[in-house]
């Protein structure tokens, strides 16, 4: 009944959205469907912790890592909505957006939500692989959301590659049916089917499927050399856009692969699927290091920090063991953090005009608050202590020290490259003298609380996670590893 509950509110809310005469009730509509979803995905993960996997219906079921990931997906998706309303405030009283605009871009983001929910809730790979590609028709036009030439571009270059991706995942996914007896599920064919009966496939036949699906659904994670639409797309997009798409969708996507390297796995074993997630995952860590010494925007510099992140978790669980958990952790503050980061992002946006490093200046007096949460991000995804990504990337690095000692060390060598080149654009954005002709206006709290939660989330998850969240990032791990 939860999924049902989740994904209708998100539905009704993209309906009335539509037909609102009034900005207040497109905004309580949305923000109350997403509190529904964040209540409804904490209600599901409690059941899950408690009794395990979760499937109430046919069409639906969710395991512990399917529990973590609604998690995510309804506290930032709640953190997006709560951020959006202010933001977009701001935007029509610049005149830079309108009414109009304004009820295209809550009905978009509703369904977008509402399609991640479904990917990581459906018990079949088929109705999984419609809803991630319902997710790229609705970000299609969010991506293209201010209509310029540029933004333009990037949403066609992002519905292109991500089309074209998908096709080739969807290609694998029917390989994988070779396994199924056409007589069973009348028609059905669901996630624990393909589990049970991979002992019938061909294992040359498998090898072929995981690749097609890795390639495939990998686009949608933006792993390299698949992740050409990736910084285009999240530097055009809205910010709120942006963090959904950096902060949850690509991990939404990269569920979709390890369902496929479970069943895979059964086959042939664990060496094949583990090696092809260590190569992308290195070789998206060494994109992302060269790319961001160099970055002129400070959201595409974020974009590349996502496709560095995406590579480490591939790494974490393409070395098993213990850089298994290390990775679903990772997940975890990844999320959290460059959510965080996204909305700060839109901050300076509003203030500077300009998405340029180079020209944003002195933010630290300009917008004080705004830049010390974005010092205070930039050293929580690139790994500083105390926070969690420190330990995750210790996790990752040690297990791939252990059985891949040149990956282990070339990935920690580019890692600390990713630090130096994030902290030179950083530092240059915040500190320096602000602009003389800029004014000095208080910071709006409504654009400062949704970073300022996740953040202090990131931090109090760093030193302690509740018994059930425990449980199910133990459950996730022995499953994944």
């Amino acid at each position: 009944m939860e999924f049902i509950i989740i994904i209708s509110s998100l539905v009704i809310a993209s309906l009335i959205a539509i037909l609102a005469k009034h900005r207040i009730t497109v905004e309580c509509v949305s923000i109350s469907a997403s509190a529904v979803a964040l209540i409804e995905s904490f209600v599901v993960a409690f059941k899950v912790a408690l009794s395990g996997d979760y499937s109430p219906f046919a069409f639906f079921s969710v395991d512990a890592l399917g529990a973590l990931l609604m998690l995510i997906i309804s506290c930032v998706g709640f953190a997006t909505v709560a951020y959006s309303i202010p933001y977009l405030r701001k935007e029509t009283a610049n005149n830079i957006i309108g009414f109009t605009r304004v009820k295209q871009y809550f009905t978009l983001l509703n369904l977008f939500l509402g399609a991640m929910f479904l990917a990581i809730s459906s018990s079949s790979p088929i109705f999984a692989w419609i809803a991630i590609e319902a997710t790229t028709l609705s970000t299609a036009f969010l991506i293209s959301f201010y209509n310029k030439s540029s933004a333009m571009e990037a949403a066609w270059k992002y519905l292109i590659i991500n089309s074209i991706g998908l096709l080739l995942g969807f290609f694998g996914t029917l390989l994988y049916f070779t396994s199924i007896d056409p007589s069973l599920g009348n028609g059905f064919i669901s996630w624990h089917m393909l589990t049970t009966n991979a002992i019938h496939m061909d294992p040359l036949l498998a090898k072929i499927a995981f690749v097609f699906v890795l390639i495939g659904y990998g686009t949608k994670v933006g792993l390299a050399p698949m992740h050409t639409w990736l910084p285009d797309a999240h530097s055009k997009a809205p910010a709120p856009i942006s963090a959904l798409l950096s902060g949850v969708l690509l991990n939404v996507a990269l569920v979709i692969v390890l369902k496929f390297k479970i069943i895979t796995d059964s086959v042939i074993g664990q060496s094949f699927s583990q090696t092809l997630l260590i190569v992308f995952g290195t070789f998206s860590i060494l994109i992302s290091a060269l790319i961001i010494l160099s970055q002129k925007s400070y959201k595409r510099l974020l974009a590349y920090s996502s496709i560095e992140n995406m590579g480490i978790i591939a790494l974490g669980f393409g070395f098993g063991g213990l850089g298994v958990m290390a990775a679903i952790l990772h997940t975890i503050y990844h999320s959290l953090t460059k959510s965080a980061l996204f909305f700060l992002s839109g901050n300076f946006l509003l203030k500077y005009h300009s998405a340029k490093i180079a020209n944003v200046k002195g933010a630290l007096k300009a917008l004080p608050i705004t830049s010390i949460l974005f010092l205070i991000g930039f050293f929580a995804i690139t790994g500083a202590p105390p926070f969690g990504i420190f330990l995750t990337k210790l996790f990752t690095f040690s297990a791939g020290i252990t059985t891949h000692p040149v990956i282990g060390i070339t990935a920690i060598l580019l890692t600390a490259i990713v630090f130096i080149g994030f902290f030179k654009h950083a530092s240059a954005m915040v500190f320096g003298e602000k602009p003389s002709e800029m004014k000095q206006e208080k910071e709006s709290i409504w654009l400062i609380l949704p970073p300022l939660i996740l953040l202090i989330l990131v931090l109090v998850l760093s030193f302690y996670q509740p018994p059930f969240l425990q449980v199910l990032i133990h459950n996730a791990t022995l499953y994944y590893k």
